[in-house]
């Protein structure tokens, strides 16, 4: 309960009331390379998987900030719990992580039986989003990256991250941590993908210039939309970064 109290009040600070929940939606697990992911489902329609941020949950991202309501209304939104987050196992293996999570959605999608859906990740869930785009394309629709960029391959920022997960934070095993570098692109992986995608930030996020700016001299065709007065932590919780991710998704049906 400590991270997921601290990320409440980090939120709160930020001027962040969480949104009433509404229906509580089906929840259930399933194994993955030997893995139990926890996943929630609301709603119907065209499927809509949602992937969360380091350190969150689909709880904490999704429910908590009003996004999968929204959605759900028009849609069959599917949130899942990443390994080493909310109420999925979290194994100490590195085989576990990195590029295993972006074969987690792929499985997820095989557990139930879907073919084809949209994509929408926020963080870390962006980076798997972004990594799934250059794996799976073919059974994405379009795609939303969220607080999230151009993660390059050889890159500083790779890195960076690979040296990173010597401690943990909060619940999330280091081995997650340092597995983030894995879901690197090189420039010729994000030039060849063909699915439609937009970008989410906030103004005031420094993600914006490590990681966005870059992507769009490749993706010149990508739409980046700016949240005002938002940061890394509250932008999720903005309501027009709801809203953007519905307007792109009725876009795209």
């Amino acid at each position: 309960m400590g991270c997921l109290s601290n990320s409440l009040l980090l939120l709160t600070l930020y001027g962040f009331c969480p949104v009433s929940p509404g229906p509580t939606p089906s929840s259930d697990s399933f194994l993955a390379n030997g893995v139990r992911i926890h996943y929630t489902v609301e709603g119907n329609g065209e499927p809509v998987i949602l992937v969360h941020g380091l350190g969150s949950s689909a709880w904490m991202n999704w429910q908590l900030t009003g996004v999968a309501g929204l959605l759900s209304k028009n849609y069959r939104v599917i949130a899942l719990d990443l390994p080493g987050h909310g109420r999925s196992d979290k194994p100490n293996d590195d085989k576990a992580y990195g590029l295993q999570m972006v074969e987690d959605v792929a499985a997820l999608m095989d557990h139930l039986d879907i073919r084809k859906a949209h994509i929408v990740g926020y963080s870390m869930g962006g980076m798997i989003a972004a990594k799934f785009l250059t794996r799976h394309q073919d059974r994405v629709v379009s795609a939303v990256i969220g607080g999230m960029g151009w993660l390059r391959e050889g890159s500083t920022l790779q890195n960076i991250w690979q040296r990173m997960g010597g401690g943990q934070r909060g619940s999330v095993p280091p081995a997650c941590i340092r597995s983030l570098g894995k879901l690197a692109l090189t420039e010729a992986e994000l030039a060849q993908i063909r699915v439609p995608a937009e970008v989410i930030v906030g103004a005031r996020d420094p993600v914006k210039q490590l990681y966005v700016v870059p992507l769009e001299r490749v993706r010149k065709d990508w739409p980046v939309i700016e949240i005002p007065d938002a940061g890394h932590i509250n932008c999720i919780a903005k309501t027009q970064f709801r809203d953007e991710i519905k307007r792109w998704l009725d876009n795209h049906r």
